[in-house]
């Protein structure tokens, strides 16, 4: 019988724990394996990853060790020294972490965090454009948090543009940054000042800001800054990087609320959906980030499959007495993801009847496309053109009317014309030269539209209806092989019952 193994039974059985999204069984076992081998890389390597997901910063520390003795310390290793060091104002520790950072990919950050370092604004300008905005908003940020606010205000004012025409998180986030340290130095009217648009935290914080002020610490700069690249790296797949700057982030200021909805959305793509549930249950009813994290909680139950209770959060949410019109419309988008068009559709038009919704366009939009997925096509229409009028430049809501028309039978000429704009409007759009060629299909020009789907299908090729226009543009075209092919393509990602219709065709074509 061979000898017991503890060390490898344990790497194994985190592996497993990894591989199934389970972040706490997965590090406690790295932890067991590599206390039976503390001098083994590979093991502190994985210890390391799965350390920092976890948020077991002890055990990530005990393994950045070994791997620096091993000189394998991975690129993002410095930064939870910086923000130990943070946490601790250690400005020392800090300097000498932030060496680590130099010549790798995270240098864009060492002109930042040596202004938070040395606790003021100004030196070298980075040459790097990434590198000079962040200086830049930390500049600002330090003058407003030491009391230059005369400065601090010209400053912050050209780095805000950027969500004047539209919501810019990078902004926002800055727009927060900044006053709370406003709010901090007493200067409530510079901060309302700071603290414009309707998103739930600017909103919060610009009506209740007692208590939410803040000062110019190293802890302060270091979980803005890394909060704010976390939130930049975010809309991708969660990787080593993205998660040590939100672990450090929190380290250096646990209550970072903006950072711990970031580290729940990153462990929700890892699998670890129950994980971030918990995280956000951490937040707070006063936090200025609670809305956010009432919200993200409805959409990691519904990414969870638990339709029933998300969508009762989701009712609360929308139902309650100050409810805004985000809660009512993530209500109408579960309803619509969950297959209840009709219910989605009330919530629509309701919103119509608002001050300021009457004109618009991307409401009536949602209304008429959730009652022509009801089945009401007549009033769908009517709420869908009231859309185009609404908004005539939009060339989604002149696709969806145009196409709408074309499955309905109805206005060829119209639904060419509506379809003709819109591509005009967004060439690249493969939805959109779909749309345009399926309407020639429809009417029998096969020949023209053929180069469009296929078009489509190139810019677009695992999309399913796409990929069953082409087989049937093909097959009308008299090219059978390439239209079962083309139809055994789109089945591979069509969903029922749009595979049985694919299955039928495939078997004896149109």
């Amino acid at each position: 019988m061979p000898a017991p193994t503890p060390g490898l039974d344990a790497y194994l059985t985190a592996r497993v724990a990894d591989r199934d999204g389970a972040v706490q069984q997965a590090a406690a076992g790295y932890a067991a394996a590599l206390a039976a081998s503390p001098d083994n890389p590979v093991v502190a390597l994985r210890a390391y990853r799965e350390a920092i997901r976890a948020g077991d910063l002890d055990l990530a520390d005990r393994a950045a060790a070994v791997l620096t003795a091993h000189h394998a310390a991975p690129v993002d290793a410095p930064l939870l020294a910086i923000a130990r060091a943070a946490a601790s104002g250690d400005t020392a520790a800090a300097r000498r972490a932030l060496a680590g950072l130099d010549g790798g990919p995270l240098r864009v950050l060492v002109p930042a965090l040596d202004r938070w370092i040395a606790g003021r604004a100004g030196g070298a300008v980075p040459v790097d454009p990434v590198a000079q905005r962040f200086a830049r908003e930390s500049d600002a940020l330090l003058q407003l948090g030491r009391g230059d606010v005369t400065a601090g205000m010209a400053a912050i004012g050209p780095l805000l543009a950027a969500d004047r025409a539209g919501p810019d998180q990078a902004a926002q986030d800055l727009r927060l940054a900044a006053a709370r340290l406003l709010i901090g130095r007493g200067q409530d009217g510079a901060a309302r000042a700071v603290l414009v648009g309707d998103a739930s935290p600017v909103a919060a914080l610009r009506e209740r800001p007692r208590g939410q002020g803040a000062r110019p610490t190293l802890a302060f700069g270091v979980a803005y800054l890394f909060t704010r690249i976390a939130s930049d790296l975010s809309p991708g797949e969660p990787g080593p990087i993205g998660y040590a700057l939100i672990r450090g982030a929190l380290r250096a200021d646990p209550g970072d609320d903006r950072a711990r909805i970031l580290l729940a959305a990153a462990l929700s793509k890892d699998d670890a959906v129950d994980r971030g549930i918990a995280e956000l249950a951490t937040i707070g009813p006063d936090s200025i980030h609670a809305a956010n994290a009432r919200a993200g909680r409805v959409q990691l139950l519904a990414a969870k499959g638990d339709t029933d209770a998300a969508l009762a959060e989701a009712r609360v949410l929308a139902e309650a007495p100050g409810a805004s019109d985000a809660d009512r419309l993530r209500l109408a988008e579960l309803y619509l993801r969950f297959d209840r068009p009709a219910d989605a559709a009330v919530i629509y038009r309701a919103l119509t009847t608002r001050v300021g919704a009457v004109q618009d366009g991307t409401i009536w939009l949602q209304y008429g496309a959730a009652l022509d997925r009801a089945g009401q096509w007549p009033e769908a229409r009517a709420a869908l053109e009231r859309a185009v009028a609404l908004a005539p430049g939009d060339p989604i809501a002149l696709n969806y009317l145009g196409y709408a028309l074309v499955e309905h039978g109805e206005q060829p000429d119209t639904a060419q014309a509506l379809l003709e704009r819109a591509a005009a409007l967004k060439p690249g759009d493969a939805a959109i030269t779909d749309s345009l060629g399926w309407s020639l299909l429809r009417r029998g020009q096969v020949a023209r539209a053929i180069p469009l789907i296929e078009r489509a299908a190139a810019a677009d090729p695992v999309n399913a209806e796409i990929a069953e226009h082409l087989g049937d543009a093909y097959w009308r075209a008299g090219r059978r092989y390439e239209a079962r092919y083309a139809w055994t393509a789109a089945r591979v990602s069509a969903q029922p019952p749009a595979t049985a219709r694919l299955e039928a065709k495939i078997a004896n074509g149109l």
